[in-house]
């Protein structure tokens, strides 16, 4: 007899230069990055806040346990992936939940990037010393 499979939802997210690939399943909560327990992925308080932010505003923070891969970019970009791609994995696991996650701004892909360096400057917009003479 096959053993029943879990239900899934999935969601892309992207920020910067980092790409997240977020998997839902039923469950208690349990957030996993790369193999690794949230704590063990940052120190910092405000990127777990910012990860756990779709979660909380759905109250779903013990219905689901997330477990996702992150390539690419920061810590905060990083992290901003992983929100954008657990609020599109709620959306495909409860459509009601849309509208709070279009209000919170969690559904759009945040579209800052960093500027192209420009031939005959130094960066983006940082020219060489003028000088007179």
């Amino acid at each position: 007899m096959p053993k029943a499979e879990k239900i899934v939802y999935c969601g892309t997210g992207r920020r910067k230069s980092s790409i997240a690939r977020v998997r839902l399943y039923e469950g208690n909560g349990k957030i996993t990055i790369n193999g690794n327990d949230i704590e063990e992925f940052t120190d910092l308080e405000t990127l777990k806040v910012i990860i756990r932010q779709p979660l909380t505003v759905t109250n779903t923070t013990s219905k689901y346990d997330v477990i996702c891969t992150v390539k690419g970019g920061g810590f905060t970009g990083q992290a901003g992936a992983i929100r954008h791609g657990i609020a599109r994995a709620l959306n495909a696991a409860n459509i009601e939940y849309r509208p709070l996650l279009k209000s919170n701004g969690f559904l759009t892909r945040d579209p800052r990037m960093k500027e192209r360096k420009k031939y005959g400057l130094k960066k983006a917009r940082k020219a060489p010393q003028f000088s007179k003479r």
